[in-house]
């Protein structure tokens, strides 16, 4: 009997361990999941990749640090390659993998095409790079945010600067026919005609067709048009080709572009011909001590300088991530609160966004390229 009651004792004691051990055990914690869009190959790879990185490089730090509301994040990355029917596809799949916030997409036409996606699932979504105004200024996406200035402000700065400090009154207006730099060039083109009477005159407003080898028949119709200047809206594919047969027919005119040109991809394709370019970009802040934390890490993690968008990106992660804890929840509303009510430093300052979703804080500059390198005219 004494023999059965031992046995009891210690298979209870046993148990009592066992049920101890396991409630010591924690369980894993379900991670955050942010989704990460944009070209990430194909031409414009150049655009999306220096996100990616961002986004890689503020997770990292921040789950270093313990998660966002005690989670850790992940990050879900697809490719759209720039395009609006791909872009739809990778919203569908960023939705269904459960990405609760998502930063990009990078080109204009690729994230109006996905952003009707992410409004129906409730999902907030910030990209780096997508200028195209009516973007937020429609009101028809109001989960989206920016952390860059729209196409209307740098537009008026291109135009501004081609009359006021190059001199020009004749302007060739030119596009790649994208809601990017379609957009960028009607604004060029209305910022333009406002200054008719000071002599300004826009002679020639055309598309062109992305992609294509050869551009010697608009080339020469901006010589017939007696153009001083080419006021240009799109990617750096299209404005390489153009600015290399301008050159190389000896045409006397300026070149002056958007943030979808200054890449230092469109100096490696244009090389020698790259040299006088201008084209618009956000303002330079390297004296910002979280810029410079941020490039430093990249250099470290990735041996190189970043590429284009990669502070807007780095600032576009930082900002959302920021606005779940604030809010303390990944619930839409309180996310939207937070973004429009809390100022976050970033690396590209101190920011935070109005009813529009536009980013409060940031601006263009104009640059130059010189001896093979953007430089910021002051």
């Amino acid at each position: 009997m004494r023999r059965f009651i031992s046995i009891a004792v210690v298979a209870m004691m046993v148990m009592a361990l066992v049920i101890a051990g396991c409630a010591k055990k924690e369980e894993p914690k379900t991670t955050l999941k942010v989704g990460v869009a944009g070209p990430h190959s194909g031409d414009l790879a150049s655009y999306g990749i220096p996100t990616v990185r961002a986004a890689e490089l503020v997770v990292e730090k921040i789950n270093a640090a313990g998660g966002v509301l005690g989670r850790p994040v992940e990050l879900l990355v697809e490719d759209d390659v720039c395009k609006p029917e791909v872009a739809t596809n990778t919203a569908t799949k960023l939705v269904s993998d459960g990405a609760v916030v998502v930063v990009g997409h990078v080109c204009s036409g690729a994230t109006k095409a996905a952003l009707g996606i992410y409004k129906d699932a409730g999902i907030i979504v910030m990209s780096p790079s997508a200028t195209n105004p009516g973007l937020t200024q429609s009101g028809d996406y109001p989960n989206f945010y920016r952390t860059i200035a729209s196409d209307d402000t740098q537009a008026k700065l291109g135009a501004e600067f081609t009359v006021g400090t190059l001199g020009a009154k004749k302007i060739a207006v030119l596009h790649d026919k994208g809601d990017y730099g379609k957009g960028y060039a009607e604004f060029a083109k209305k910022y333009l005609e406002a200054m008719k009477g000071e002599g300004v005159e826009v002679v020639l407003f055309e598309g062109i067709t992305p992609g294509a080898v050869d551009y010697s028949a608009i080339v020469q119709k901006v010589g017939q048009s007696g153009a001083e200047a080419v006021v240009y809206g799109g990617y750096h594919p299209e404005a390489s080709k153009i600015v290399t047969q301008m050159k190389k027919k000896k045409m006397d005119v300026f070149f002056v572009s958007d943030d979808g040109v200054k890449d230092v991809t469109f100096i490696k394709v244009a090389g020698a011909f790259a040299d006088g370019v201008y084209a618009s970009g956000p303002m330079d802040v390297s004296d910002l001590p979280l810029y410079q934390e941020a490039v430093e890490a990249h250099k470290a993690k990735y041996g190189e300088d970043p590429g284009a968008f990669f502070k807007e990106g780095y600032a576009a992660t930082l900002a959302l991530l920021n606005a779940i804890e604030k809010a303390g929840s990944t619930e839409y509303t309180a996310i939207e609160k937070a973004l429009r009510t809390e100022f976050v430093d970033t690396s590209v300052g101190p920011i935070s966004f109005n009813e529009h979703g536009d980013a409060i804080g940031v601006g263009f500059s104009m640059y130059k390229v010189v001896n093979g390198a953007y430089v910021e005219q002051k």
